[in-house]
């Protein structure tokens, strides 16, 4: 009986414990909530008073009686009760109607001084709460204050619904711990009746009782399932109350063991992460400039395992071993690489030709006519066939795990299956899947799906495209598509469809060799021959169509014709990465580029200032991260992309939580990183407007914004997105070997 004794003092401490812990949260929840919203209202304020300090500035000097209409405008915000003009003096000129006519604009005792100056106080007006907000204006030689009030009611309601919440949880887990404690006492009754039994049976044969020692096998068998239950039930509670993982590599090497134990790891990509060149006597490795090799090196690096890649360099050849083979990264191993070898004609219809010409723009709707060739299908055909055989070569097991990266080989995944019918293959497609409308214009668009659902999972960066995959697969393909499970079936074999947002690594590598900030602004400033108080903006990428650099150069240009007074304390310096030189529109762009900057910098240059610095070369990650934390902004100004890493990688170099971020909308990364300054590309003068905002944001704001995106990306970094793929396919695999277990296999 000391086991059920045991129980219910376990199972009152419980509960006691947990009504304990929730009466301590009540009153500081209330008090954490108070505060955040009274911030929130705050920051609303200024953030009411910077987009429209300039229209009020320029009325002071003229009639500041047309600001009544527009203030009034603006009342229309749900929680700005008032808005109103104050002179020197302290008295209201101008207001809307809400707007009490007695007060004194100077406001004695305000509590709170923002870097701008604003002064806010809490009050009641008429029964309501109100914060009032005071910000200093000083245009034409007149000096003059912005009053702006905001309603607090909302505040007792979110106080209403946490409370709600809380006891809601509470209960939640009240119940839960019961449910549990309930099964533990279960498990132990039945423990107590079993020996109970077993004596009464030994009273009635004659044989003395049994003593069921700690030693007994019975007792050690319910005591491993007991503290299973124990481990099942400590995991469901971490689940449950949301604690946040760490990703990292030890992380996913820990998922790995112990979801796929064993397993074989295979990643598969066009572009490989070290290529190995020659420079004249001696062989230099090199890093390319990729997003894809960004994102899943770190992840082999990890988790050990093989990469097949394309050798594209001159000293590729070299380095390799009988097997095409080489250790990587040089000087500290972690993984092989596996070099597949394509020729010149090769190279020219499958990467240039289908994949760049022709799947490239058709999915980026880059209004860049896509071009498709019957010969570069066919070397198309070939290499995703030559592929798919180093693979099965390589592998050791009949069930790998194989990751396949993009739309260079969409035809993969199938071929893989033919020949490893029990693989796990995860195909991610790096940039965006277009509606099926737009895909309809590819001439093997039924062979390309085919392919892609030859996968376990297929991947792509927002819910938006796997969407547009559905109705793709929906408008061409004789399949069941189960939209609850967000699966496609074809052929009997179940493809699952997920969005999984591609991050970086945390911390970054690049970041941990770098100097603080003021140094590495110093060094910049330097090279590039810049004066100390010059402000800097960059822009950092592959010269690409999609990427829209050209439409950034103008908006410079647009900043500087609109905003005169940046010339000469504003330069932007641009960093392009070579890349497809064969492709006549890759190299359009390139000598676009250099004319739009020679004509922006004699336009608004002279006297040793170059507002744009315009830079043609690969730069390694440690440059592009000293580049990062010199500036000031980051434009990333994509017209169209599946995430894009760059805008993740500005908010990761900036430990010191400064420096603005102008995204573009049709980024990916615009979905996640909502505090950057999120623009339309191709309206280049709300870039320019954006771009200025962005220079003149305080720095208590810039600390805000860049604060909330580096928890994200902390958060949701590249070993999540690895690990979130892994996981679904741990489960598939489980699921798989169950049913043929029932199948006899």
């Amino acid at each position: 009986m000391k086991q059920f004794t045991r129980g219910a003092v376990v199972l009152a401490l419980a509960v006691m414990a947990l009504i304990g812990l929730f009466a301590a949260l009540v009153p500081l929840s209330n008090s954490l909530i108070e505060q955040w919203a009274r911030r929130d209202v705050e920051l609303r304020s200024e953030l009411v008073f910077n987009s429209i300090r300039d229209r009020v500035e320029r009325e002071i000097a003229g009639q500041t009686q047309e600001l009544i209409p527009f203030f009034q405008r603006l009342t229309t915000d749900e929680r700005i009760m008032a808005l109103g003009l104050c002179d020197a003096e302290g008295r209201i000129t101008v207001a809307t109607p809400r707007m009490p006519r007695d007060l004194d604009c100077r406001i004695p005792g305000a509590a709170g001084v923002s870097d701008s100056g604003a002064r806010f106080i809490r009050i009641r007006i008429a029964g309501e709460r109100v914060l009032i907000g005071v910000f200093p204006i000083a245009a034409a030689g007149q000096s003059a204050h912005l009053v702006i009030l905001h309603e607090l009611g909302f505040v007792a309601d979110r106080i209403g619904e946490a409370r709600w919440y809380l006891v809601i949880v509470g209960l939640a887990l009240l119940l839960l711990v019961g449910a549990v404690a309930a099964l533990i006492v279960g498990l132990l009754q039945r423990r107590y009746m079993r020996a109970v039994l077993s004596s009464i049976q030994d009273l009635k044969t004659g044989r003395p009782a049994r003593s069921r020692s700690l030693m007994d096998p019975r007792v050690q068998e319910e005591s491993r399932e007991i503290r299973g239950l124990l481990r099942d039930f400590r995991e469901k509670i971490r689940q449950e109350d949301g604690t946040p993982v760490e990703w990292s590599p030890s992380t996913l090497q820990d998922l790995l063991e112990k979801e796929l134990p064993d397993a074989e790891v295979f990643v598969v990509s066009n572009r490989e992460p070290y290529i190995h060149n020659r420079d004249g006597d001696k062989v230099v490795v090199q890093r390319p400039a990729s997003g894809l090799v960004s994102a899943l090196e770190p992840v082999m690096r990890a988790c050990g395992g093989v990469w097949v890649a394309h050798g594209s360099g001159s000293a590729d050849r070299e380095t390799v071993d009988a097997d095409d083979h080489v250790a990587v990264p040089p000087g500290k191993p972690a993984y092989r690489l596996r070099r597949v070898w394509i020729s010149e004609e090769e190279q020219e219809g499958y990467y240039y030709g289908l994949a760049n010409e022709g799947l490239w723009p058709l999915c980026h709707l880059a209004y860049v006519r896509p071009i498709f060739r019957e010969a570069d299908w066919n070397h198309y055909v070939a290499v995703n066939q030559r592929f798919a055989d180093a693979v099965v070569r390589e592998a050791t097991r009949p069930d790998p795990v194989v990751m396949v990266q993009d739309y260079h080989f969409a035809l993969l995944p199938r071929m893989i299956r033919e020949q490893l019918p029990k693989a796990t293959i995860l195909t991610f497609w790096h940039i965006p899947w277009p509606n099926a409308e737009a895909f309809g214009i590819c001439p093997w668009k039924e062979e390309i799906i085919a392919g892609l659902l030859g996968s376990t999972v297929l991947g792509f960066h927002t819910q938006a495209h796997c969407n547009n995959f559905f109705e793709t697969v929906d408008r061409f393909m004789e399949s069941r598509i189960d939209r609850e499970h967000r699966s496609v079936v074809l052929g009997g074999e179940e493809t699952m469809v997920r969005p999984y947002p591609i991050s970086i690594e945390w911390p970054p590598a690049a970041l941990l060799s770098q100097q603080p900030v003021a140094v590495c602004r110093q060094a910049v400033r330097e090279r590039y021959g810049l004066a100390p108080d010059m402000k800097i903006g960059v822009g950092i990428e592959r010269f690409d169509y999609t990427k829209g650099i050209l439409d950034r150069l103008q908006a410079i240009d647009e900043l500087l014709i609109r905003q005169p007074e940046w010339k000469g304390r504003f330069t932007f310096i641009q960093i392009v990465a070579p890349t497809r030189s064969k492709l006549a529109s890759y190299t359009a762009l390139q000598e676009d580029a250099v004319r739009i900057t020679a004509e922006v910098n004699a336009r608004h240059g002279g006297e040793g200032y170059q507002p744009i610095h315009l830079v043609i070369r690969h730069h390694e990650p440690e440059d592009v991260y000293e580049l990062f934390r010199a500036a000031d902004i980051c434009v990333v100004s994509s017209l169209h992309d599946g995430m894009n890493l760059v805008a993740k990688e500005f908010v990761a170099a900036r430990d010191d939580e400064q420096g603005a971020l102008v995204l573009s909308r049709f980024a990916g990364a615009s979905s996640e990183l909502s505090e950057a300054l999120i623009i339309n590309p191709f309206d280049v003068q709300g870039m320019a407007e954006a771009i200025g905002r962005a220079l003149l944001m305080p720095e208590a704001e810039q600390r805000e914004r860049m604060r909330l995106m580096r928890s994200h990306v902390r958060e949701r970094n590249v070993y999540r997105w690895a690990g979130q793929i892994l996981l679904d396919a741990s489960r598939l695999r489980k699921r798989q070997r169950v049913q043929e277990f029932a199948n006899g296999d």
